[in-house]
């Protein structure tokens, strides 16, 4: 089902007022690094609709609430409220759900990538699966780096018990980027119809106008 732009925006801007009174409260309880970090975070929640306004693609709304939701539930929720302390499976699902982003960010970019007439590429089913394998894995390990850096810079515990929990969430990464990788294969072999279906069809369709116009 397609999220109309009114009642994405307005989740957007409710996640967003979330923060931003958390962030009012750390500065009133006078905890600093608290209130810098939301902000960040907060800032962060931009950069999808910005990068997608800059690139001039109509992105689905659903994918874009999907990257803000997480970067809700991962840095906010988790570091900030500490869920990852207080809930031992909410890392796990995470890392899942990121994996599965990812991979329909690969999945999508190489598909509508080999549909491009102007493009003379003719990828297999078994490519396009393996690309947004690789791509949800690659961004599963730069995840980590992230999490190492923060850390080390500014005193988090991301990385709560160090190798175990990195080496942990590579494993579910990975995992989850192979599910999402044979939900595509399936797919592009099977013409079956899923939600991923309708976000090519109407990536395909704005590529297809910008290339007219």
């Amino acid at each position: 089902m397609e999220i109309p732009g009114s009642v994405y925006q307005r989740l957007v801007w409710l996640l967003q007022v979330i923060m931003l009174v958390g962030a009012g409260l750390s500065i009133l309880e006078q905890q600093w690094l608290n209130a810098v970090l939301i902000l960040g975070i907060l800032l962060l929640t931009f950069v999808p609709i910005v990068v997608t306004r800059r690139l001039q693609f109509p992105v689905p709304h659903e994918f874009e609430l999907l990257a803000i939701l997480f970067l809700f539930a991962s840095l906010y929720l988790g570091e900030i409220r500490e869920y990852y302390v207080r809930f031992w499976w909410w890392d796990l699902v995470l890392h899942m759900g990121s994996a599965f982003l990812l991979g329909i960010v690969g999945f999508l970019l190489v598909y509508v990538l080999n549909q491009q007439e102007r493009v003379h590429l003719d990828m297999t089913a078994s490519f396009v699966a393996l690309f947004a394998f690789a791509f949800a894995v690659a961004g599963g390990a730069l995840w980590e780096i992230f999490e190492y850096v923060m850390d080390t810079v500014f005193g988090l515990n991301m990385q709560k018990s160090g190798l175990v929990d990195t080496m942990w969430d590579l494993i579910v990464n990975t995992v989850g980027a192979g599910a999402m990788a044979a939900l595509g294969y399936v797919y592009m072999k099977q013409d079956r119809s899923s939600f991923v279906e309708r976000w090519i069809r109407r990536l395909s369709a704005a590529s297809e106008y910008r290339d007219e116009g």
